[in-house]
């Protein structure tokens, strides 16, 4: 008999043949979470495993946070041949509990010599009369005894529900234009939920951005390499190209030049690091640079797909997965980051795409560009 951790993944049974190469990947993720608990990871019959933590809790919390598991539940092991040995051990599963329960029992092992209605009736009877405390309600109980049999039998009570949505890494690559607001890091959360490896680009203007405000995007990083298993970030130096906008280019139109600067070089990091679509935070109207013209404009200088999952929605629906993905504390740091830096007055919400050409031909993009490129430092979190 031992204590392990079980884990339930969802969306990765209607993978059909697909199936195993989605659920090594998961292991593989799952190994990584663990890795520092000196926990054994292994799948067998349908379900994933982890034994040997040093810390169950922890193990618990990081485990819950990888994207593919939909749940997990700490579980006894134990031969399913003594019937005896598996009602006892239910009996001392239940004996703190107070209130109605429900026995669940699972057999997947179709020669078992009892069938799933008679565990529950015997386990359930057994239970009753070792604690007065509980009374059966099979409709809607507070707890639930729930008992496997595969190769082994399988105990549990508590099901802890985790991130779900496909495993890191199988469904391609994207790197995240990651600034330090509230949007960006969500956005990165929700298209790495479904599968997708990312990286992020950070834009820093020192000295008009602070070490702070980079220190506060690095942590924002952190919280998404929690469910991501790993994750680079380039902190692209930033200043020299918002210098050069500022004093060359019409002040209506700055931040979306300075938009299309960071879409070019976020771009050729991208494509320097395998990946094949950019992610952005935006959502349509929520700032003047996020018009459908202005997204328009920034869209026509990268040949790569962007990703926006938050386009359609409010304020206050982003501030919710925030809180929930617990990035919104980190986030509302009052850092600054550099799209507030020389922010215009009046900007354009319909802007002309002539204009921000001749905007731009005042200046050197080329050059800006591999100045930029050649201070890029790369930081794994």
């Amino acid at each position: 008999m031992r204590d392990l951790l079980l884990v339930r993944f969802g969306e990765i049974f209607l993978k059909g043949l697909n199936r195993p190469y989605f659920m090594r990947a998961l292991v593989r993720k799952i190994r990584y979470a663990v890795k520092d608990l000196q926990g054994e990871v292994w799948m067998h019959d349908s379900r994933i495993f982890v034994s040997g933590f040093s810390d169950l809790e922890t193990c618990i919390d990081r485990v819950t946070h990888v994207f593919g598991v939909h749940s997990v539940s700490p579980a006894v092991e134990m031969p399913k041949e003594d019937f005896e040995a598996i009602c006892a051990q239910a009996v001392s599963m239940t004996r703190d509990m107070r209130g109605t329960f429900k026995v669940v029992a699972r057999r997947s092992d179709k020669r078992y010599p009892l069938d799933s209605p008679a565990i529950n009736e015997e386990v359930g009877y057994r239970i009753l009369q070792a604690n007065p405390d509980l009374k059966v309600d099979v409709h809607h109980p507070e707890h639930l005894m729930n008992i496997e049999i595969r190769d082994l039998a399988y105990l549990y009570v508590r099901e802890i529900p985790a991130v779900g949505g496909m495993p890191v890494g199988t469904n391609g690559r994207a790197t995240l234009l990651l600034s330090g607001g509230i949007d960006s890091p969500v956005a990165g959360w929700m298209i790495a939920k479904r599968g997708v490896q990312i990286n992020a680009v950070h834009f820093h203007s020192y000295p008009y951005t602070s070490d702070r405000a980079k220190e506060k995007v690095l942590d924002l990083a952190r919280k998404l390499s929690y469910s991501c298993c790993g994750l680079k970030v380039f902190v692209v130096p930033f200043t020299e190209i918002q210098l050069a906008i500022h004093e060359k280019c019409p002040e209506e139109y700055s931040t979306l030049i300075m938009r299309r600067y960071m879409m070019r070089i976020a771009e050729r990091i991208a494509r320097q690091e395998g990946c094949e679509a950019l992610i952005t935070g935006e959502s349509i109207g929520q700032v003047a640079s996020q018009t459908m013209q202005a997204l328009g404009t920034t869209d026509a200088v990268t040949g790569m797909p962007v990703f926006r999952p938050l386009i359609g929605f409010d304020k206050s629906e982003i501030i919710e997965v925030a809180r929930r993905i617990d990035t919104l504390e980190i986030s509302s740091l009052p850092y600054e980051d550099c799209c507030t830096v020389f922010t215009p007055r009046h900007p354009a919400t319909k802007p002309k795409l002539e204009k921000i050409l001749e905007g731009e031909s005042r200046l050197e993009e080329e050059k800006l560009i591999e100045a930029a490129l050649a201070g890029v430092e790369t930081i794994s979190v």
